[in-house]
């Protein structure tokens, strides 16, 4: 790009930074040096290939989304919480918000990913481990007690029986008086990666997009600031990937989810600023912020130049991440908070929307309050003291981290090419589809799994406290561990609800619902009605694997 070109770009973004709002803060150094809030090549200089970094706020978005950076809004802190029952967890809310979460992350447990209710058999031993229990509607409204979902963005990590998860939020709020129109917050739904990664599915594929369908449907004609689908590839590198095949599934997830909204009659321009991303902040610095840029920036192009899409909002990619639980060790715990704080460092720098910081005893059990609050501190200690809001893409126009942005860039395009290859017309669902169903996504995982551990068994990676530096005059952490009385409360919780409530009136609610899914109605008002009559997740699930039957991953040698 010629230095005319590039002086343009930099009037065009100084105007829309002027006339954008700016954050009440101090922008200098630690020492008071004022600082810029973007930085460029200087003027009468030209920059070949200058056109794939640009400036925020402008496609193809390398360097962010806004004009600002964080001088507009800074990311939010939200940090993934849930264990026990309801009350508990809602006790961990309230004490991440009055600490300075700006936002909720509900962590559920297995049995409630599975679509099970407590008092199932298969949920025996599992109950409100590893994430809160929620049977029904009435959990949610102990779960939010005090909260105003109104006024507070809610992330909900949840995929299989995420639809079913979401009606009862809605019931909550709307047992609160919220108005439903404005809720702001984001479900996870992304089926995709289970059958890629995570394993947490219901039925076979087509049901889970037909009711992911339904829901893009009435979020976007209902609940338009509500974000139905957050694209996870957290999950895929969690499971072993490396970071371009993290970035390439999960973008790739995302293009067949736009190809579901547009099979739909919906209008990319509408439904496509409803999609949002999740990622992991592995411990590999630079790579993991040229992942970040790399990743805007071909979320833009494809939705312009493969889909049509033509307003600013449809192209932008808006992730919200969590540093990598895999790296923490159960060797020496204490330096997982040096891990921790690099990681979420990396998101920040690669522009981050929001961040949950992982405690540093994760791989031993749920976080301790203590522990909880030195990750929400790890958050705000970068956030108020380290300058890093100040500029927008500080490390944009470096050469090594432009070198990997592109590197990563084409390793995913290369990754696209192969998943069109593997389906039968061309499109991205059909190839992620065969490769569901050919175990090609898992065994690539795999591969790239078996390849890091030889390395780290060999030397060639190093983990300090694992395989270097392996002395330590630590001593043993105080872990949180889950009461089996948080199950036995919960199963006589839930026997007493549904002894109270009007069996008739579930009954034909869920009858109903299943009558609606052997049209092509939408399921949503349906599904809501039977959440109000106080149906369990259980029920709704079951008698829907009673009419689409349920999954089973074919064995594979």
């Amino acid at each position: 790009m010629d230095a005319e070109e590039i002086a343009a770009g930099r009037a065009r973004w100084q105007a829309r930074y002027d006339a954008a709002r700016k954050r009440d803060a101090d922008f200098t150094t630690l020492s008071g040096m004022p600082v810029e809030p973007v930085y460029g090549p200087p003027p009468g200089v030209e920059v070949p290939g200058f056109e794939k970094i640009g400036w925020p706020g402008e496609f193809p978005y390398t360097r962010g989304l806004y004009p600002t950076g964080y001088r507009g809004r800074t990311w939010t802190i939200r940090q993934f919480a849930g264990f026990g029952n309801a009350r508990q967890t809602n006790e961990r809310y309230k004490l991440i918000l009055g600490a300075g979460g700006g936002g909720l992350s509900v962590a559920f447990d297995m049995p409630t990913l599975m679509g099970r209710d407590s008092d199932d058999p298969h949920s025996l031993g599992e109950v409100g481990h590893c994430g809160v229990a929620i049977d029904s509607a009435a959990d949610m409204d102990v779960l939010f007690d005090g909260i105003d979902l109104g006024a507070v963005t809610t992330s909900m990590t949840i995929s299989g029986p995420a639809v079913p998860v979401f009606c009862m939020y809605l019931v909550a709020a709307e047992r609160q008086g919220a108005d439903l129109s404005k809720l702001d917050g984001t479900l996870q739904t992304d089926i995709f990666k289970e059958y890629i990664a995570q394993k947490e599915w219901l039925f076979e594929p087509e049901p889970h997009l037909r009711l992911i369908g339904d829901l893009m449907e009435y979020c976007a004609r209902e609940i338009p600031r509500y974000k139905p689908l957050s694209v996870s590839g957290y999950h895929i590198r969690e499971a072993g990937s490396t970071a371009a095949q993290e970035l390439a599934y999960t973008l790739a997830d995302g293009f067949g989810y736009v190809e579901l909204g547009l099979s739909r009659g919906l209008d990319v321009n509408t439904f496509a600023p409803g999609l949002s991303f999740f990622f992991d902040s592995h411990v590999d610095f630079f790579e993991e912020i040229a992942k970040f840029r790399a990743a805007r920036r071909i979320w833009a192009r494809w939705l312009r130049d493969v889909y049509g899409a033509t307003d600013e909002r449809a192209l932008w990619l808006r992730f919200h991440t969590q540093t990598a639980g895999v790296s923490l060790t159960a060797q020496q715990p204490v330096n997982n908070v040096v891990r921790t704080a690099v990681e979420a460092l990396a998101a920040v720098l690669g522009g981050t929307n929001s961040l949950h910081t992982n405690a540093l005893d994760e791989t031993l059990a749920l976080p301790t309050d203590e522990s909880a609050e030195i990750a929400l501190r790890t958050q705000m200690v970068l956030m108020e003291e380290t300058g890093v809001t100040n500029v927008a893409d500080p490390l944009g126009g470096s050469w090594y981290v432009e070198a990997l942005t592109d590197a990563i860039e084409a390793e995913a395009e290369k990754i696209f090419e192969r998943i069109r290859e593997l389906g039968s017309d061309g499109t991205i669902t059909s190839g992620i589809l065969r490769g569901i169903e050919d175990g090609w996504f898992t065994a690539a995982i795999a591969d790239s799994a078996f390849t890091y551990q030889r390395a780290l068994e060999k030397g060639e990676k190093k983990i300090v406290g694992v395989n270097t530096a392996t002395s330590t005059v630590a001593k043993e952490l105080d872990i949180l561990r889950v009461s089996h009385e948080v199950e036995v409360e919960q199963r006589k919780t839930l026997a007493g609800r549904k002894s109270g409530r009007d069996q008739a009136v579930v009954d034909a609610a869920l009858k109903r619902m299943v009558d609606v899914a052997r049209t092509s109605d939408n399921m949503i008002p349906s599904m809501l009605d039977a959440v109000r009559a106080e149906a369990t997740l259980g029920e709704i699930c079951d008698v829907l694997r009673a009419e689409w039957g349920v999954y089973r991953e074919p064995a594979r040698f």
